[in-house]
């Protein structure tokens, strides 16, 4: 799965091989300690400026996991016979700045693509390495189909379960809530404002998806690095890695969990209800019926 969402650079070791992933971990991270650490919790606190100096920690915290994963990845793949041709200290020096660099670039090339409006960069980014196969799965499934490997009706009803699948998330995706709020009149002179009713949108699903990513993140990382040594690794290492698997039950048990977790954390980040009673309260608006 993560080297899905690398858009199979991982298995093909190209630059980009770590994709996004030590961005999504930083973030991961800073948002856990800006909940509890009071530094980071008055910066949330200072609109704009106290965001963009939360995203200069993220950037130089995906430097420091980029690295050490990079390096992770070089000694692994030392201890691996026959593909590293000159070990050493230069082979995982190269090895670092290479992968590292890889990952700034998609890093600053996804906040360009923020900035200029097309969409939130680091999802697009994820969403092209996952789409960047999808053609191969469809191509395979079409030749099974012709070859007689794959009856037609079998075929069929992939894709119309892929497609019910799209639309269902959609529907859910765009679903929301949407509160009556009012704001009473208020006279000032012969001018009278106020008055006036807007609405208050609750997505039904405000996380989107990002708790899956974070949990993905969290549990394939450290299972695809340990897996580049494997041999010679002490046993628990192996045990461990082995049950982490992907598909197995104590895999799926603790991606479930991550994601529910996740799930209500991030909306408590997007969402703040004390927050927006506090602003509803400052300009005097208020919910009828509450």
């Amino acid at each position: 799965l993560f080297n899905m969402f690398s858009g199979g650079a991982l298995e093909r070791m190209a630059i980009f091989a770590l994709n996004v992933m030590p961005y999504i971990s930083a973030s991961i991270i800073v948002q856990l300690l800006s909940s509890t650490v009071p530094r980071l919790e008055a910066l949330k606190k200072e609109g704009e400026a106290g965001r963009k100096q939360i995203n200069q920690y993220t950037r130089y915290l995906t430097v420091v996991l980029a690295a050490l994963q990079s390096w992770g990845i070089a000694r692994g793949l030392e201890a691996s016979p026959g593909i590293v041709t000159n070990p050493g200290l230069f082979f995982e020096f190269s090895t670092i700045i290479t992968l590292t660099g890889g990952t700034i670039f998609l890093l600053w090339l996804g906040e360009q693509i923020t900035s200029r409006g097309i969409g939130n960069g680091t999802s697009l980014i994820i969403f092209v390495g996952i789409v960047a196969s999808l053609w191969t799965g469809i191509f395979h499934t079409l030749d099974s189909m012709m070859t007689g490997a794959l009856a037609w009706y079998a075929a069929l009803a992939i894709f119309g379960l892929v497609g019910v699948i799209i639309v269902v998330i959609v529907y859910f995706e765009r679903a929301q809530r949407r509160l009556l709020v009012q704001y009473p009149k208020r006279q000032q002179g012969n001018r009278v404002f106020g008055g006036e009713s807007s609405h208050l949108p609750l997505k039904l699903n405000s996380a989107g998806v990002i708790p899956p990513i974070f949990a993905s993140s969290l549990l394939l990382l450290p299972a695809t690095i340990a897996n580049f040594n494997t041999q010679g690794a002490p046993e628990w290492l192996t045990d461990t890695v082995a049950l982490l698997g992907h598909g197995k039950p104590l895999y799926m048990l603790m991606y479930g969990g991550l994601i529910v977790f996740f799930c209500f954390f991030y909306t408590a980040i997007v969402f703040n209800p004390v927050e927006t009673a506090d602003n509803l309260k400052k300009y005097g608006g208020f919910v009828p019926g509450i």
